[in-house]
């Protein structure tokens, strides 16, 4: 099998012949092609070679064209701060609690901000891989967006307060999420992941997730099965054990579980839907390549019997981990 073939079987619930290795490598691509994070964040060409570099360096079964979650609210006004090495920070929101969001414009993909070199990215990928290994494309999810237009105290205000405004701020930002994600499917992604960390019930609470997110991503999921996408994939990390059970509900294919949720009871609460996870971030760059393996291989082991299966980590492993830690969970699928 490919990498592309081992994950569907995995969707499929299929025996592959090993577990599909997903390490989120994404500002360590960065490290990897010897390139500052500033740089990578803003060329297209360049992530897309720092990706190809990773995958032939770890031998793992995707490639993410994902710069960061500030790419949507770039392009739609706000104002960020770039450092060499680290991710960029909004210092000036496009929405303000007396600015209407009827003011904003729909960015198009194909020319606001940095959209058109993410595309450029997941273009490259997808004709340099073909359809060896899963070029995933990346959407900042309708909560995450709409904080990230207000910043997220005032999102978490106006929501208790005004919530017919918030939930027209979180119906244009479902809109981009759409938009965007579509666009990344016609330039080659297999499929856009939905990151909406500002969704887990470590921000909102899990009513809030039923009421409001639910349905928007509803519309985010079908829009992008109807333009082709292998799959929905839904990454919320944190505690989200409350919400995991409407994801199948939402559309998504694919459930990424963090830390915060043991693997036996996600294997209850999502009984028929593949996921990816739960390696704490932080053990690619604090532990040795051993503790690595051995935290993979009790993983892979919890999920044998069941399928449905991608090794991947909680959320992003840091840009600084160890290339050892990184290859040593690779390593332990190929030993499985």
């Amino acid at each position: 099998m490919n990498s592309l073939e081992r994950i569907k079987a995995a969707l499929a619930f299929a025996p592959p012949d090993r577990t599909p290795a997903v390490p989120q490598l994404f500002g360590h691509a960065a490290a990897v092609g010897g390139v500052a994070l500033r740089d990578y964040l803003r060329d297209g060409a360049l992530l897309a070679a720092c990706q190809a570099r990773t995958l032939e360096r770890y031998g793992h079964d995707v490639v993410f064209a994902f710069m960061d979650l500030c790419v949507e609210t770039e392009a739609l006004g706000s104002t960020l701060q770039y450092r060499e090495n680290q991710y960029p920070d909004v210092i000036s929101y496009a929405l303000t609690l007396s600015s209407e969001v009827s003011a904003l414009t729909m960015p198009d993909p194909a020319s606001a901000g940095r959209m058109p070199e993410l595309l450029k990215a997941t273009s490259i990928l997808r004709r340099e891989l073909g359809d060896t290994t899963l070029v995933a494309g990346c959407v900042a999810g309708p909560m995450t967006l709409a904080t990230q237009l207000l910043g997220i105290e005032t999102a978490l205000y106006l929501a208790v307060d005004d919530p017919a405004r918030f939930e027209q701020i979180l119906d244009f930002s479902t809109a981009v999420a759409i938009r965007y994600g579509c666009a990344q499917i016609a330039a080659g992604a297999h499929l856009p992941i939905v990151f909406d960390p500002a969704a887990s019930p470590a921000v909102v609470p899990p009513q809030f997730f039923r009421e409001l997110l639910l349905p928007r991503l509803q519309q985010v999921f079908a829009a992008f099965r109807q333009a082709g996408a292998l799959a929905n994939w839904l990454n919320i990390a944190g505690p989200t054990a409350a919400t995991l059970p409407y994801y199948p509900e939402a559309g998504a294919d694919i459930a990424n579980f963090d830390y915060y949720v043991e693997p036996d009871q996600v294997q209850r609460l999502l009984p028929r839907t593949c996921v990816d996870g739960n390696m704490k971030s932080l053990l690619f760059v604090e532990a040795s390549p051993d503790e690595v393996a051995a935290a993979a291989a009790l993983l892979i082991s919890s999920f044998a019997r069941r399928g449905g299966f991608l090794l991947s980590s909680g959320c992003e492993i840091p840009p600084e981990a160890k290339p050892e830690n990184i290859a040593a969970m690779v390593a332990a699928c190929r030993r499985a």
